[in-house]
C-alpha cells in the first residue's frame, strides 16, 4: 500500500479567499434534495444512477464491501421506493390493504428466506448424510437384502452386526484391495471434479466464509456450480478415507444455499447488508446441521464467523437453524443428537486432574497441527498446485494402505466417535474395546491411531477436495481420551484402595472411559479452533451429556489458556493470513501506542475539483489501479473535498463516450459550482450534467460531482491506530482519510494497518525461514527422484506400454496465487485498493 507514491493535480490556479472557499466546501456537500430544488426528479436519477453502478460492482472480483456507503445507498433506495409507492398508490385511490398487503410482505420476506434456506439446507445435509454412509460402509461390505442400505440400516436393531451384512469376501487380503481401491476411486473422482468444475469447493471455507461476511468479495466462491459440485464431492472425499470432515464444507455449502436463493429476493440482490444477514444465519444452519446442534450452530456464528451480529441476525440465525434441523432431521433417527449416549454415573473429584491433562493435549493439539499443516500448505501451494487430482488420489491410497489395518482408523470417524462414546455397560462393545483382557493392546491400538490420525490430518487439510477438519480433530481427541480413560481405569484397579479413589462406590464401576473420549472431543475441537462457549454447547447437543457440564468447561477453558499461550487464533484465522484476505479480527486486541500518521500513506493519487482534462483522467485511471481517489481543491492547498471510487468514476465517463458529444479536452468538475464558488479561468463554458449532454453538444466541461461522495470518513494524524482499527472493524469503511485541518495528509486501508500489525510481531518474534526454503526445496526433490524411479520401473516391466511422466495441468483455484501476509510485503495482502488480479484466473460460475 505504500507503494502508492504518484499524485496527480492540475495546474494552480488562483486560490480564492479562505472564507470563500469554506463557503464553496459546505455548499459542495449539500445534495439537490437537501437544497429543495427537484427533490422528486432529483431523487429518482440519484436512484437510477445508484442501481447501475451496483449492478457494475456485482461483477467486480477480490474488492471489499464499503458498509458505510452501502448503508446510504439502501437509505436513498427506501426513500426512492417510499415515494414510488406512494405515489402508486395515490394514483389507485387506495391507501388501504394493498399497501399493508405489500408492507407485510417487505417485512415478512426476510422470514420467507429463512424459511426456504434453512429447508434446503436441511434437504441437502439429510441426503448428504446418507449418501455418505452408504460410500463408506460400501469399501467394506454390502447389504444381501437391500444393496442400497448402509450396515446401521442393513443391521437396524443388530447390536453387532447381522447376517444380512456381507463383507465383500472371506478372504482378508482381497478385502484389503477392494477397500485400497474404493478409497483411490473415491479421491480420485472428488479431486476431478473439484478441479474441472469448481475450484472453489476445494477445503472448508471456513476462513474464505469469514472474510465475505466481513465485506471481502470472492465471484463463484457463493455460486451454485460450486454449490453443486462440492454437494456432490463432499460425500467422495469423506468415503474415501482421506482425515477429512465433512463439518466445515457444510458451512461453506449451507452459506452457499442462503446465497443463491437470496439472489430470487431484491431485497437481498440489492443490499449487502442484508445479504450478510442470511449468511450469517446459514453459517449457523451449516453447524446445526452437521452436529445436529442448532443452539451451537448459533453460538458457532456469533464467536467465530461473524463480525457483526446485531440482535436481529441471531434471531434469523435461530429460526433457520430451527427448521434446518428439527423439520428436516438430518440423522433419520427422530432425535437431534448425533451420538446418543446416557452417563448415568456421574463424575469424582479426583477425577480433574486428568481432565486437565486433557485440557493441555488439546492445547498442544491444535498448535502442533497449525504450525506444521501451514508449513506443508506452503509446500503445497509452491510444488503441487499444478497436480491437485494426483496429489489427493495418493494422499487417499496412503491412507487407506495405513489406517486399514487398525480398527479404529478403518472405519469412518464418525462411526469411530460414536463406538468411543459409549459406556461398556449395556451391551456394547467393539471388536473386545471394553474386555479386560484386551485392555492394554486397546490403549497400544489407540495411541497409534491417535498419532497416526494426527499425521494424517496435518498433510490431507487443505488438498483439493471439499475438506474440513472439525470431525478429525474430535476422532484425535477421542481416541486419545479412551486412551486416557483406560489407564484411569487400569490404574483404579490396581489400586482400589488408594487415598486418590477413596470416592468409589464398591462394587459400581468407577471410571466411565467413555465420558475421557467425549472429554478429548471436545479438548481437540476448541484448539483446532479456539472457541470455547459453542464447543462446550455443540458438545452437550452432540451427545446429550448434560452430566458433564463442569468437566468440559474445564477441559475446553485449559485448552484455551494452553492455546493462546502458543499464539492468537485457529486454524481458520491463520488462513486467512495465509491466504492474505484482509481481514481484522474482533477477538484480537492491540496496543502499539502510535498515531495513525505512522501507517497512513502519505503520497497519494488526487483528483484536483477542476482543471482536469477528460483524456488526462483515463489515463491516470489506466496507469493506477486503486479503487478510489480522494478529491481535492487543488494540488497546493489540498483542502479535502470528497472521495470518489474507481467504479463509479469509470461508470461517468464511460456514459460521457457513450454520448460522444464531450471533447477529450473537455474540463472535469469534481465540485458543484455554487454562485459563491470562484470558476477557474479556463472553463470557457458552464458545466454540464449528464442530463444536459443532449442539449448542450457545444460543452467544454462535465460535471462529476453528483459521484463524489462529499462527506467521507476521515480521522485526525493524532488518532491512535487501533481507534482506526476499530473503525475499520465497527463501521467497515473501504478506505479511512486522514486530514489536518481541512486538507488531506493521507489515507489509511486495512492492509495498512494489517502490514504494520505484522511487522510489529515480526520485530517482537523474529524468525529465520530460509532454513525451511531449503528443507522445501529438499524434499521436492526426494519427490522428484522417487517418481522418476517409479515410472523407471513401471515403464520397464510394462515394456514401455505405461508411461508416466508430464508437468501437470495449471490449478485453476485462485486461491493458489495468493500469498501470506507479510509486514514488507507490497502484494500479500488483498484489500480492495487496488484492481490488479495478479494473473489469477477469474470465473463468474
Amino acid at each position: 500500500m505504500n507503494s502508492r507514491s504518484s499524485s496527480f493535480s492540475a495546474q494552480p490556479r488562483s486560490r480564492p479567499p479562505l472564507p470563500d472557499r469554506a463557503i464553496s466546501r459546505r455548499l459542495s456537500t449539500l445534495s439537490g434534495a437537501e437544497l429543495g430544488q427537484n427533490g422528486a426528479s432529483t431523487g429518482s436519477a440519484e436512484h437510477e444512477i445508484t442501481e447501475e453502478i451496483e449492478k457494475i460492482k456485482r461483477y467486480e472480483d477480490f474488492t471489499t464491501i464499503d458498509w458505510v456507503q452501502d448503508a446510504a445507498r439502501e437509505q436513498l433506495r427506501r426513500r426512492a421506493r417510499r415515494r414510488e409507492n406512494a405515489g402508486f398508490f395515490e394514483r389507485e385511490g387506495s391507501l388501504g390493504w394493498r399497501h399493508k398487503l405489500w408492507d407485510t410482505y417487505e417485512a415478512g420476506q426476510a422470514w420467507i428466506v429463512v424459511t426456504l434456506v434453512g429447508a434446503a439446507i436441511g434437504l441437502n445435509a439429510g441426503f448428504l448424510n446418507i449418501v455418505t454412509e452408504w460410500l463408506s460402509d460400501i469399501k467394506l461390505g454390502y447389504c444381501t437384502t437391500a444393496f442400497y442400505l448402509n450396515e446401521s440400516f442393513c443391521c437396524w436393531g443388530g447390536e453387532n452386526g447381522c447376517d444380512e451384512w456381507h463383507r465383500w469376501s472371506s478372504f482378508w487380503p482381497i478385502n484389503y484391495f477392494l477397500y485400497f481401491l474404493f478409497s483411490i476411486l473415491f479421491a480420485l473422482t472428488s479431486a476431478s471434479l473439484v478441479k474441472s468444475f469448481a475450484p472453489y469447493a476445494a477445503g472448508s471455507g471456513i476462513s474464505e466464509i469469514k472474510c465475505i461476511i466481513a465485506g471481502f468479495v470472492m465471484k463463484g466462491f457463493l455460486g451454485f456450480w460450486t454449490l453443486l459440485i462440492k454437494s456432490i464431492s463432499l460425500p467422495l472425499a469423506i468415503a474415501s478415507g482421506l482425515s477429512v470432515g465433512k463439518e466445515g464444507p457444510s458451512v461453506h455449502y449451507a452459506v452457499c444455499t442462503g446465497n443463491v436463493i437470496s439472489r430470487f429476493f431484491d431485497k437481498y440482490k440489492r443490499n449487502a447488508a442484508n445479504t450478510r444477514e442470511i449468511l450469517s444465519a446459514c453459517a449457523a444452519a451449516g453447524v446445526a446441521v452437521a452436529f445436529g446442534s442448532p443452539i451451537g450452530g448459533v453460538l458457532f456464528s456469533l464467536e467465530e464467523m461473524s463480525s457483526y451480529f446485531p440482535l436481529k441476525t441471531m434471531w434469523r440465525s435461530y429460526f433457520c437453524a430451527l427448521v434446518a434441523t428439527a423439520a428436516m432431521n438430518p440423522f433419520r433417527t427422530g432425535q437431534l443428537v448425533m451420538f446418543q449416549v446416557r452417563y448415568d454415573r456421574s463424575w469424582h473429584f479426583f477425577e480433574i486432574i486428568f481432565f486437565i491433562f486433557i485440557g493441555i493435549f488439546g492445547g498442544l493439539y491444535g498448535a502442533f497441527v497449525i504450525k506444521w499443516n501451514l508449513r506443508v500448505q506452503a509446500f503445497r501451494k509452491k510444488y503441487l498446485s499444478k497436480y491437485a487430482v494426483l496429489e489427493a488420489t495418493l494422499l487417499a491410497a496412503g491412507t487407506a494402505i495405513l489406517c486399514y489395518p487398525n480398527m479404529f482408523l478403518r472405519i469412518d470417524m464418525t462411526e469411530s466417535m460414536e463406538i468411543l462414546f459409549l459406556e461398556c455397560e449395556g451391551g456394547h462393545d467393539y471388536d473386545g474395546l471394553c474386555e479386560a483382557k484386551n485392555r492394554w493392546s486397546m490403549a497400544l491400538s489407540l495411541a497409534f491411531a491417535t498419532i497416526m490420525r494426527t499425521f494424517l490430518v496435518i498433510i490431507s487439510y487443505g488438498c483439493k477436495v471439499p475438506a474440513g477438519i472439525f470431525v478429525p480433530s474430535m476422532a484425535i481427541g477421542a481416541s486419545f481420551g479412551r486412551m486416557i480413560g483406560i489407564l484411569v481405569q487400569a490404574l483404579h484397579e490396581s489400586f482400589p484402595n488408594s487415598r486418590v479413589f477413596a470416592a468409589c462406590e464398591p462394587d459400581v464401576p468407577c471410571i466411565t472411559p467413555g465420558t475421557y473420549a467425549f472429554l478429548g472431543a471436545g479438548a481437540a475441537l476448541s484448539g483446532i479452533m479456539h472457541i470455547t462457549v459453542s464447543v462446550v454447547v455443540i458438545m452437550f447437543e452432540l451427545t446429550g451429556a448434560l452430566t458433564y457440564i463442569l468437566p468440559t468447561m474445564i477441559v475446553v477453558g485449559v485448552t484455551k489458556a494452553v492455546s493462546d499461550r502458543f499464539g492468537v487464533g485457529g486454524i481458520a484465522d491463520r488462513m486467512i493470513w495465509f491466504n492474505g484476505f484482509p481481514f481484522l479480527d474482533n477477538k484480537e486486541e492491540h496496543m502499539f501506542g502510535v498515531p495513525v500518521s505512522q501507517v497512513m500513506t502519505s503520497e497519494i493519487t488526487s483528483l484536483p475539483s477542476s482543471g482536469l482534462k477528460l483524456r488526462e483522467l483515463e489515463a491516470l485511471l489506466s496507469r493506477s489501479k486503486y479503487q478510489g481517489f480522494p478529491v481535492i481543491e487543488d494540488g497546493t492547498t489540498k483542502i479535502l473535498l470528497g472521495y470518489i471510487g474507481r467504479t463509479e468514476l469509470r461508470y461517468a465517463i464511460d456514459r460521457t463516450k457513450k454520448e460522444g458529444l464531450i471533447s477529450p479536452n473537455a474540463k472535469c468538475l469534481f465540485n458543484q459550482p455554487s454562485s459563491t464558488a470562484i470558476r477557474t479561468p479556463s472553463i470557457s463554458a458552464p458545466a454540464i450534467t449528464f442530463d444536459a449532454i443532449a442539449s448542450s453538444s457545444g460543452q467544454q466541461s462535465v460535471d462529476f460531482s453528483r459521484f463524489v461522495d462529499p462527506t467521507p470518513l476521515a480521522v485526525h494524524p493524532r488518532l491512535p491506530l487501533e481507534t482506526v482499527m476499530e473503525l475499520f472493524k465497527k463501521m467497515g469503511p473501504r478506505v479511512i482519510l486522514v486530514e489536518y485541518r481541512g486538507r488531506l495528509a493521507g489515507l489509511v486501508t486495512v492492509k495498512d494497518c494489517l502490514k504494520y500489525q505484522f511487522k510489529v510481531e515480526a520485530q517482537e518474534n523474529p524468525r529465520d525461514d530460509s532454513t525451511f526454503g531449503e528443507r522445501q526445496e529438499k524434499l521436492w526433490d526426494i519427490i522428484n527422484r522417487v517418481a522418476d524411479w517409479l515410472a523407471d520401473r513401471i515403464m520397464s516391466v510394462s515394456g514401455g506400454r505405461i508411461q508416466l511422466g508430464g508437468r501437470g495441468s495449471n490449478t485453476r483455484d485462485p486461491r493458489d496465487h495468493l500469498s501470506p501476509i507479510q509486514a514488507s510485503s507490497q502484494h500479500g495482502i488483498l484489500d480492495g485498493t487496488e484492481d490488479d488480479d495478479a494473473g489469477v484466473e477469474l470465473q463468474d460460475r
